[in-house]
């Protein structure tokens, strides 16, 4: 959205949630090939890229999770935003960028990539740059495998490395999120990953039959896992207590962990039943972060 009054742009930054994550051993590069179908939350579970007027590009962080990236150097907003300009070959651009940091941090929602796909998209209206779709996925490719697939924040099943997108026809699927308040490394899952052996098995499956409402849906997905379940929950013992939590919950359908964790997640029939949920949850685990949204379906 653009409010034209104040020269301010804001774009959303939705969480990216796995619905199913198949992963393979190691490529020569220590890249894992990928199986996965992901959809993305609405404005309930979203981190927000605002953009106001300045002759240098600078970067606020606040919000509820702020403080988890107090000190990072590497901050993939500002890194998206030097990418663009130097795909522009405008050195000359700024601008004043706020993050506005409503997502958990290294919680296995693509939080970071989805800054960075936000960032991408606001300054490219804000500088009036006119990249179209195409050029800003290759941009969006360098900064990280889930940047494309957050760009287009439409139901994808990406496999490859993440690079290779194909959409994925769904019905919007009501959810409530979970994150037991802890950090967790997706570098650390994946060695852990490779250190047990998993992966041997990897193949590329069909999507699953998404005809129907959400409790098709979940039915259809209980074929399919999260193949850095077990990793993770050897380094983060809370998604044991998170996925046990959910699916004791009434009215969930599935739970899983999402990405390498240690977000997990559970599916429910309605968006007021997932409201429900996420309010019984909220009041007994004080400490975790709890959001119940509505993954957008195919449009």
């Amino acid at each position: 959205m653009v409010d034209s009054a104040t020269s301010l742009t804001t774009v959303w930054a939705p969480a990216k949630v796995n619905l199913y994550l198949h992963v393979g051993r190691p490529l020569e590069d220590g890249r894992h090939p990928l199986d996965s179908l992901v959809m993305f939350a609405d404005a309930s579970a979203a981190d927000r890229v605002s953009v106001r007027p300045l002759k240098t590009v600078t970067l606020n962080v606040d919000g509820p999770n702020a403080k988890a990236l107090k000190g990072e150097k590497q901050n993939l907003v500002l890194q998206a935003a030097k990418l663009l300009k130097d795909a522009a070959g405008r050195s000359d651009l700024g601008a004043a960028l706020n993050l506005y940091k409503e997502l958990p941090v290294a919680a296995g929602i693509g939080g970071g990539s989805a800054d960075a796909a936000a960032t991408l998209q606001a300054l490219n209206r804000y500088w009036n740059i006119g990249f179209g779709d195409e050029a800003l996925l290759n941009l969006g490719a360098e900064l990280g495998a889930d940047v494309p697939a957050c760009l287009r924040s439409d139901p994808q099943i990406m496999r490859g490395i993440g690079e290779k997108l194909t959409p994925f026809s769904a019905c919007g699927l009501p959810i409530v999120l979970v994150n037991p308040a802890v950090k967790l490394s997706t570098a650390d899952v994946f060695r852990k990953f490779d250190e047990l052996g998993m992966g041997a098995d990897f193949k590329e499956r069909e999507g699953p039959d998404s005809t129907g409402g959400p409790e098709a849906l979940a039915k259809a997905l209980e074929e399919y896992s999260n193949d850095l379940e077990a990793p993770t929950k050897l380094l983060c013992p809370a998604v044991n207590e998170v996925l046990t939590t959910l699916e004791k919950t009434e009215g969930a359908l599935l739970a899983r962990m999402s990405g390498s964790g240690p977000t997990c997640f559970a599916v429910f029939s309605s968006f007021e039943a997932a409201k429900a949920a996420a309010y019984v949850l909220s009041k007994r685990k004080k400490k975790w972060w709890v959001r119940a949204t509505l993954l957008s379906g195919s449009q």
